[in-house]
């Protein structure tokens, strides 16, 4: 008698602790896909580079973007330049003018002002070294993404439209005052975002 008793009560006892074992392991947040977000951050000096990406819509051009966050409560710093590092020296980047005022304790999104165009040798898929310079002699080195300008980036690339509209104006030019452009005023063909998206 004693032995089915006990039974019964290691039994009752499992079925009462299946809901708490079912609840370990199964849908949990850490058994879903890990999707990080796109930019890079940099917190290391007195400004904060955060979400930092140079989205493409095309092969060989793209526009910087980034928050800005200045962590000082006094003192107001400047975005002034952007370089290319290591083995992506041979950028041609867009001069920051006038440099980009940012209030002590707080930021700037280069989203709101067209970002930084960068023309060279790249496609998305890509990871730049870039060098963000500021007026406090903060100057920063990171690695950045270059992005497709799809999803959530699209129509964030600028990088193209002053050549458009040069583009527009010219058209009556002759064949060898176009021969005369740079490689980097001629970017590849636009990415095609629904092949893009389908494929990620």
């Amino acid at each position: 008698m004693q032995p089915r008793r006990s039974l019964r009560l290691m039994a009752g006892a499992l079925v009462l602790a299946l809901p708490l074992l079912s609840s370990c392991g199964f849908n949990k947040a850490t058994d879903k896909i890990y999707t990080p977000g796109a930019g890079t951050n940099d917190r290391s000096g007195e400004v904060d580079i955060l979400g930092a990406v140079v989205v493409a819509a095309q092969p060989d051009s793209g526009t910087f973007m980034a928050t800005l966050s200045n962590k000082s409560k006094t003192e107001e710093a400047s975005f002034e330049g952007l370089a290319g590092g290591g083995t992506w020296t041979d950028l041609t980047i867009a001069d920051v003018s006038p440099a980009i005022a940012i209030r002590p304790r707080g930021y700037v999104d280069l989203t709101d002002d067209g970002g930084v165009k960068v023309t060279g040798d790249f496609e998305a898929g890509d990871m730049m070294t870039l060098t963000l310079s500021f007026s406090t002699g903060q100057s920063t080195t990171m690695e950045v993404p270059v992005v497709f300008a799809c999803d959530e980036f699209t129509d964030l690339d600028t990088s193209t439209d002053d050549a458009s509209a040069s583009d527009d104006a010219s058209d009556d030019a002759s064949d060898d005052a176009s021969n005369t452009a740079s490689p980097s005023s001629s970017p590849g063909e636009a990415y095609d975002c629904a092949a893009v998206l389908e494929e990620h």
